[in-house]
């Protein structure tokens, strides 16, 4: 890098790129194609195009981040501050300009396409016993002849009309008591919490008691706000979390919490924020307040489970991934400033172990294995997939590091998805001409009105389901061969294959923007796709069983994957296809379950306590897994189930390959 250049990278698109000093951050963004939003042409008026500059040392980036890595603020912002259309701690894009390189984390409210939040509520019968309860009740008037207080007389009421005896009471509600039963002219309705205490109260009837299950992802935070007397989802919402600026995967946040003092409590800070937005987010669509919440379930991993508790979550970052609490917890929200009813409780699923948290005790609620025969698998794929095996005999869990590259980071050509993203892709075998869709069409690339079609959100980038097929694709029609090298020889074929450096790549779109498939790019999947599977097979082996009966892709990016092409990649093992299938979002549906169904939550307590935890990280048979998973579809074990839908090509070497072993032939000569 010449002196006078600076690196660049944008999260949470992961894109990344050297420009000279004094180039303006959003001049810089636009040439990389990163999404920030701006319509006044970069002259500071319209305050769309804030972003926030990352600080501290990201060593995945290369770069050490901060203030001074951007141009100080000028009066063109100073002016958007005065008019309060440009938020503290963030910079206008149009106005910061690079000084050195720098990590720059582009807010969803300044992007164009914000990124769908794939997280929605799964269809489910769940058993209806919530925690929080709502009784109306008729309270007697004082008189001079009783000199009973009003809460006696309330508790009296509860038990002659509810048989509800023992209760106890808020100190907030009760300084609000007197007022609340004149203005209700002594009738009232009580919230109450388990059976045992009094949480809200107002006047009158009130019919309404909103709960909130929540999916705390390193990635996306999802929401559902589900009415408590009928089970219903009232509504939903996802964000981005907004502890990606401080690192991409989970072990940058224990990094960065390691290395910056405090940084865990601002990471605490940015996800309760988030929290409270959603809540407040989720009440308006439900035509309510955020203070009608007056339970709430949480699920994570352990990272996120222990940054919104508080807690420091250094020890999950090296051996032996200490948790600080493995149980369930109970937590008034005002004590985690969440920004809901001031007596609202938060209820939050127990960890089962070092890296598999309460996602995947969510996960296990809303799928039961351990109610069954079968050999049942689940993966929650993400930037650390959680795995479970076995059935109602034994359980066994693991966690295996697949990085972000399936969700498009680190993918030259990847992105989150968002409308303009590629996610599905089939390639023709012969011409290997390739068709696909977008994310907010429902047209191919090849269907009149297309380009119409997508002409407002372009053909942006390729999100992980579409990664997926792209490279499964490129394996059946011969592009790649089983090692994953792209083969220079089909370059003759088709213009699609391109020389880049010393490889070659695969052209999936030519239009305002060139999407190709470099080496690199298959390579990182193979290396995601390896340990998720090598840390199948290392449980497989634990349990004793070769193959499995059933699968569960669960997560937001497991929910939009083809189990198809899953297993063409190598993703999972050998199955019947009729028995692997989506789960959606398991975690999140545990979450729920655990909100409107009380007893639930003493199930999965005692189901987590029976989970046996293999750790990959000191396991010596998972490397041996990984190198073998590394092939495609795997090195040794064969696919009699997959076979029989899909024509998997013969072994092949890619022309670099096979000049490589004639070069060795020659010398042995």
């Amino acid at each position: 890098m010449s002196a006078g250049d600076a690196w660049v990278v944008f999260l949470p698109a992961g894109k990344r790129g050297r420009f000279a000093l004094g180039t303006p951050v959003l001049q810089a963004a636009r040439e990389l194609g990163v999404d920030i939003d701006s319509v006044c042409g970069g002259r500071g008026l319209c305050g769309r195009c804030q972003v926030v500059v990352a600080e501290g040392e990201f060593a995945k980036h290369g770069v050490r981040s901060g203030e001074a890595s951007v141009s100080a603020p000028g009066e063109v912002e100073a002016r958007s501050a005065r008019r309060k259309v440009l938020q503290a701690g963030r910079r206008l894009s149009c106005q910061a300009q690079l000084c050195s390189d720098v990590v720059i984390d582009v807010p969803s409210s300044s992007q164009v396409h914000r990124q769908v939040v794939r997280k929605a509520a799964e269809a489910r019968e769940i058993a209806l016993d919530p925690v929080v309860r709502l009784f109306y009740v008729e309270v007697r008037e004082p008189d001079m002849h009783d000199p009973s207080g009003d809460l006696r007389r309330l508790l009296d009421a509860l038990a002659r009309e509810w048989q509800l005896t023992g209760l106890g009471i808020e100190i907030g509600l009760l300084r609000d008591l007197q007022m609340t039963l004149r203005q209700g002219e002594w009738k009232v309705t009580v919230a109450v919490h388990g059976g045992r205490r009094i949480i809200g109260l107002w006047p009158g009837l009130h019919e309404r008691a909103l709960g909130m299950a929540v999916d705390v992802g390193s990635t996306t935070i999802a929401a559902h706000l589900c009415d408590l007397a009928t089970g219903e989802v009232v509504a939903s919402a996802g964000m981005m979390n907004p502890q990606i600026r401080f690192g991409e995967d989970l072990m940058s946040r224990v990094s960065y919490a390691m290395m910056n003092p405090g940084g865990a409590v601002q990471m605490t800070a940015a996800v309760r924020t988030a929290l409270s937005e959603l809540a407040a987010e989720v009440a308006t669509q439900a035509g309510a307040t955020a203070q009608d919440i007056l339970e709430l379930t949480l699920v994570g991993n352990p990272i996120m489970h222990h940054l919104v508790l508080g807690l420091d979550p250094t020890e999950l970052g090296g051996a032996p991934f200490a948790l600080a609490i493995d149980q369930a917890i109970e937590q008034p929200a005002a004590a985690l400033g969440i920004d809901v009813h001031p007596q609202a409780r938060v209820y939050v699923l127990p960890c089962i172990a070092g890296h598999v948290g309460a996602d995947t005790a969510g996960m296990i609620l809303a799928e039961r294995p351990d109610l069954g025969a079968p050999v049942t698998l689940l993966v929650d794929v993400g930037t650390n997939a959680e795995i479970v095996l076995g059935n109602r005999d034994r359980l066994l869990a693991c966690s295996s590091p697949t990085g972000p590259a399936f969700e498009g980071a680190q993918i030259s050509c990847g992105q989150r998805a968002a409308p303009g993203a590629i996610e599905r892709v089939r390639i023709d075998p012969e011409t290997l001409e390739p068709r696909f869709k977008v994310i907010g069409c429902d047209l191919w690339s090849d269907d009149p009105g297309f380009a119409e079609a997508t002409r407002a959100t372009g053909v942006t980038g390729v999100c992980g389901s579409g990664i997926i097929e792209v490279i499964a694709e490129m394996y059946l029609a011969g592009v790649i061969n089983q090692d994953g090298v792209v083969d220079g020889a089909m370059a003759a074929r088709s213009d699609r294959i391109v020389a880049s450096d010393r490889t070659f790549s695969y052209v999936l779109h030519r239009g305002a923007m060139t999407l190709s498939i470099t080496q690199t790019d298959v390579r990182a999947i193979q290396l995601a796709k390896a340990a998720l599977y090598a840390g199948v097979r290392l449980l497989m082996e634990e349990l004793g069983v070769e193959r499995v009966e059933r699968i569960r892709l669960a997560g937001a990016f497991g929910a939009h994957i083809d189990p198809k092409y899953a297993m063409v990649l190598g993703m999972i093992p050998d199955c019947d296809l009729l028995e692997v299938a989506a789960a959606g979002n398991s975690a999140g549906t545990g979450a729920r379950i655990a909100l409107l169904d009380v007893s639930s939550r003493a199930t999965i307590e005692e189901v987590v306590r029976r989970v046996e935890k293999i750790e990959t990280a000191i396991e010596p048979r998972f490397q041996a897994h990984f190198v073998e998973a590394m092939a495609i579809p795997h090195r040794r074990f064969p696919n009699p189930e997959l076979s029989k839908v899909v024509n998997l090509p013969a072994p092949k070497e890619s022309a670099a390959q096979a000049s490589a072993a004639r070069g060795r032939r020659s010398r042995r000569v």
